[in-house]
């Protein structure tokens, strides 16, 4: 038998909208994702990718931030957006018992800064890496959500500690920084806005 009382399990809609409602949709769960490091993490050795992978644990999805402009006038003052920002990222993976994990970052480390011979890159092109973010929804390897994060590198290692009363995995926390993230659509293609009259393109 139907049960019809599951349908109103979620906010009611006006009546010119009650066409589309579904009923309560499955939300996404946290711990359905993957992270892919690549583009040159660690000197692109193969296997790293694969082996950080495995071990992530968590991973903080992209948060921007855009400045605010002020332009004052006669009365009053309004407001326009600003140049943007894009927060760092944390990735926390666990240190396996082939050293996988920590050889990897400890190759990117040195990719950025070679602390042996005290020199560092050229150019940030030489160290910087790409870093896939994906939401997946348990029933397939595709994803329902896909960031891609480019001109990565850590800003930040922490190896964690050692301690003999403790039974949990050992982890490694990495902060990562970025220059640019963008979210793709499900057909792998880019978000992008509604066609508008106002927009304006900036790469000529």
């Amino acid at each position: 038998m139907a049960i019809s009382s599951l349908s109103r399990f979620t906010v009611p809609l006006a009546s010119d909208q009650s066409a589309n409602s579904q009923g309560l949709l499955m939300p996404k769960l946290k711990y359905r994702f993957r992270v892919t490091f690549f583009e040159g993490f660690g000197g692109a050795v193969a296997g790293d990718n694969l082996v950080l992978t495995q071990n992530v644990q968590s991973v903080v999805r992209p948060k921007i931030t855009h400045e605010e402009v002020v332009i004052d006038s006669y009365n009053s003052r309004a407001y326009i957006q600003g140049k943007h920002t894009w927060e760092a990222i944390t990735v926390t993976v666990r240190d396996d018992m082939t050293n996988g994990t920590s050889k990897a970052i400890g190759r990117q480390l040195q990719r950025q800064f070679n602390h042996f011979q005290q020199t560092t890159p050229r150019a940030g092109s030489d160290y910087k890496f790409q870093t896939a973010i994906e939401v997946l929804d348990g029933t397939s390897t595709e994803a329902t959500e896909y960031w891609v994060l480019e001109g990565c590198f850590l800003t930040n290692v922490d190896y964690s500690d050692q301690d003999y009363s403790a039974t949990d995995p050992v982890q490694i926390i990495m902060t990562i920084k970025y220059d640019n993230a963008t979210q793709y659509d499900t057909d792998s293609s880019p978000l992008s806005p509604a066609p508008s009259a106002g927009t304006v393109s900036t790469n000529r």
